[in-house]
């Protein structure tokens, strides 16, 4: 672990354009999250990671970066990304920065002058000409695209993207674009943030270009996935850079199971502090994330069980800018937005692990409630619903798709209130505002003792201060078709997590009964209802327990 990386860490993440306007431009900027730091304090949270700030395009909302080294206009100035930090600093919280160096913008200063033709820079990116009349190779494209486009007037070079075309992969072969990396890394922490979360960190560097074998998604990515370079690469920055810092870093990785997050943040490797992995957000879909099916906690439970077991520490979250709201998922959600909400809450800062909690998910945000495709603005969307299209696929069945997997569900502006536009701008948001805003929304939370807010911040401190959670071991101890049930223990002493995970009663398994020992007068340390039958779970009840 880095330096100043600590146990009691909970991250609170901050989509910018989607937390606080304060402008009147429909889009969120740095002098709102300024305004809401004592809101964020106050939830409890030490911790901020910020989204990309950095001067951009947005063909993707910010990671196609055109200079990293300077603050989005819209979003504001240095000095107030100075002042953010500073002010977040007197809370107690610290920022980590979004650090995405897989690739940059077409419009970034360095694939300008490649386009110029200098060679120096054209060195800084994957470029490779097809033959005769072939693309470079065969590979697929994150986003659906062709992850070539042929390089300025060139009728024979092309560059690769593995993402948008407006996001040239860099040439990590070259050792002068880590040098400029290491720099900018410098920069930011010399600027006062703690640390990085690494964008798809895990694909930076490509083996080869050769022709991939044929997969129904990503051929190619053998040549790309967790490499011995990118290993390498990570090992240099945390020497070189986060070590002498006391800085931490936590990479999305893509594709990763047990043994490579180990391989990404073993202690001894000396390359990332914990990894965001995937499969406990890929349970509900099949093949691809763009066709769901009903969420079975079985299986969620399982998938969560040996990520914990797997790895002796990670990232744990529910949600994210690229995933739809969790509790969108229960398929009997039903009047129950409430009670899963906190269960989840429960749940979260019950594992074994550095929590994640994404804006909105404390008040129990859901799902955008998008009536069409022109109100949604992801770019991902758009190329899937195209290429579903092409593919025959009917609209309706289209439509159902984008509107259950859109990374936009995630991304609609925070709800403060239930004056205008949720009390997000006084101006046009740039993406819908889900109507339920009048209802959901952060003021009413404040407003209520025993609401969603509160219970948040109640397992918030409880895990900042209780060691077992913050420490202790991790033990499954039961896993059904709704109930999921796991031990913390440290020093002889033990809790034991409860969560139903379905919108109906449950009876506590007896397996939970005799090891939390219910009967032999075990006591509730904290759950998200008032009541609790001692032998029945309510729905969505989650119950901590002691003995």
């Amino acid at each position: 672990m880095a330096a100043n990386y600590k146990k009691d860490t909970i991250v609170y993440q901050i989509y910018p354009r989607s937390f606080q306007d304060t402008d009147g431009d429909g889009i969120g900027d740095l002098r709102g999250i300024i305004s809401r730091l004592d809101y964020i304090a106050e939830l409890g949270v030490n911790t901020i990671w910020l989204s990309p700030v950095y001067v951009s395009p947005d063909d993707d909302n910010g990671y196609d970066i055109a200079d990293y080294k300077a603050i989005q206009p819209r979003f504001g100035t240095m000095e107030d990304f100075e002042e953010l930090v500073e002010k977040a600093k007197e809370r107690g919280i610290g920022i980590v920065m979004d650090l995405v160096i897989n690739h940059t913008s077409d419009e970034h200063e360095w694939f300008k002058r490649a386009l110029a033709g200098e060679q120096k820079y054209k060195d800084y990116y994957i470029i490779k000409r097809g033959e005769n009349g072939k693309l470079p190779n065969n590979w697929g494209n994150f986003f659906a695209e062709c992850p070539w486009t042929k390089f300025g007037d060139s009728e024979e070079e092309y560059y690769l993207h593995l993402f948008s075309k407006k996001q040239p992969d860099l040439n990590w072969h070259n050792p002068a674009v880590l040098e400029e990396i290491k720099d900018i890394m410098r920069f930011w922490l010399d600027k006062g943030v703690v640390g990085f979360r690494c964008d798809v960190i895990n694909v930076i560097y490509k083996n080869s270009l050769s022709n991939g074998k044929k997969q129904l998604v990503l051929t190619g990515r053998e040549h790309y996935l967790s490499t011995e370079g990118c290993h390498e690469i990570l090992k240099t920055l945390r020497r070189e850079v986060l070590e002498p810092y006391g800085a931490w870093a936590v990479g999305e990785t893509v594709f990763v199971d047990i043994p490579g997050a180990k391989d990404l943040c073993a202690p001894k490797r000396g390359e990332l502090d914990m990894v965001f992995s995937f499969q406990h957000m890929e349970v509900d879909q099949v093949f691809v994330k763009w066709f769901k099916t009903r969420l079975k906690p079985k299986k969620l439970m399982k998938t969560l069980t040996k990520w914990q077991k797997g790895l002796d520490w990670n990232a744990v979250y529910f949600e994210n800018h690229d995933q739809p709201r969790f509790i969108s998922r229960f398929a009997d959600l039903g009047p129950y937005r409430k009670e899963a909400s906190t269960m989840m809450a429960g749940l979260l800062m019950s594992l074994r692990g550095t929590p994640f909690v994404y804006e909105g998910q404390e008040i129990g945000m859901v799902n955008g409630d998008f009536k069409k495709l022109d109100e949604v603005m992801d770019i991902e969307s758009h190329n899937i619903y195209a290429m579903a299209k092409k593919l025959l696929i009917p609209n309706p069945i289209r439509w159902k798709m984008i509107k259950r997997t859109s990374r936009d569900n995630a991304r609609t502006p925070m709800q403060w209130s239930a004056e205008e536009n949720a009390g997000f701008t006084e101006g046009k948001p740039w993406l819908k505002v889900n109507g339920n805003y009048k209802e959901v929304n952060a003021a009413a939370e404040m407003t209520k003792e025993n609401g969603i807010l509160a219970f948040w911040k109640k397992m918030i401190a409880l895990r900042k201060t209780n060691q077992i959670l913050m420490e202790g071991h991790f033990k499954s101890v039961y896993a059904g078709k709704q109930v999921y049930a796991f031990e913390r223990k440290k020093g002889g002493k033990s809790l034991v997590a409860v969560c139903n995970m379905t919108g109906r009663s449950a009876k506590l398994p007896k397996r939970v009964i005799r090891k939390s020992g219910v009967k032999k007068g075990s006591s509730i340390v904290v759950s998200n209802y008032d009541a609790c039958d001692e032998l029945v779970l309510k729905p969505f009840e989650f119950r901590l327990l002691e003995r």
